[in-house]
């Protein structure tokens, strides 16, 4: 090898290297990310069990790179079909949030898939639920004052991103929804009804029996990106539950934030 030694033939080298990445490799990975496609975006507010229509989807064309696969992209097979979730203005739809059928009514409880559980608790105060102005879709942080009488106010690690599936008036129908433009009749909301892991019901319902919670509205706006929030907390608590494994959880220290959800 002791030709590489030489200035002039790595030289050579070197420019044939940089020659194939430019003119092979480059465009290659170009093109790719270049590409376009056709999907089916929302145009108009679509709210989960209604039917989707002309006039609330668009066809549109976007790059493909990294879209996913069950993406929809005719708008013919949308057309007709219901939502199963709520839909914002900009979205993308995917088959998931499809149903050939109309649920009768809380349609958001029938997309629970058995890993996730669907958790109501209470709004005791104006102020405990961000002035009634909360509404499906949010991402909020639970804030608990003295939790567990800790004589501390904390946000539970567990409880730092919970998504809101419904709000609820005291006459037992959902509030805050978009196309509740009825402000003289609208009833301000009582209940929120949480998307929550196991471990994290379990803390909600704790907390419901205390008294003591509050919900800061952390995000609200696409579904996708909510679904980050989502995503973070999911992660965090698959953490915690790998430091728990240890002991199977059979010996909580009620002062070890990791075992009692404190922040």
């Amino acid at each position: 090898m002791s030709f590489l030694k030489n200035r002039t033939v790595l030289g050579v080298i070197c420019i044939i290297l940089s020659l194939i990445i430019c003119f092979a490799l480059t465009p290659l990975f170009n093109s790719g990310a270049s590409a376009k496609t056709q999907i089916v975006r929302v145009v108009q507010y679509i709210r989960a069990g209604e039917m989707i229509t002309k006039d609330s989807v668009r066809t549109v064309e976007v790059g493909a790179y990294n879209l996913p696969d069950n993406v929809m992209k005719n708008a013919g097979v949308v057309i007709g079909k219901y939502a199963t979730a709520d839909l914002a203005v900009g979205d993308y739809i995917v088959n998931v949030k499809l149903s050939d059928n109309q649920a009768t009514e809380n349609t958001y409880l029938y997309n629970l898939t058995g890993e996730k559980q669907a958790i109501s608790v209470t709004v005791r105060s104006l102020a405990a639920g961000l002035s009634g102005k909360l509404t499906s879709g949010d991402i909020v942080s639970v804030i608990v004052p003295d939790f567990r009488k800790q004589g501390v106010t904390v946000v539970p690690s567990i409880l730092q991103y919970v998504e809101i599936i419904a709000v609820t008036a005291g006459n037992g129908n959902d509030a805050n929804t978009p196309n509740n433009t009825d402000n003289e009749k609208r009833e301000l909301p009582s209940t929120v009804t949480l998307l929550a892991l196991p471990e994290q019901a379990k803390l909600l319902a704790e907390l419901e029996a205390e008294g003591k919670l509050h919900l800061a509205l952390v995000y609200r706006g696409t579904s996708e990106d909510a679904a980050l929030f989502i995503e973070i907390q999911d992660k965090i608590i698959d953490e915690l539950n790998k430091e728990d494994e240890p002991d199977n959880g059979n010996n909580h220290n009620p002062q070890n934030p990791h075992n009692n959800g404190e922040d």
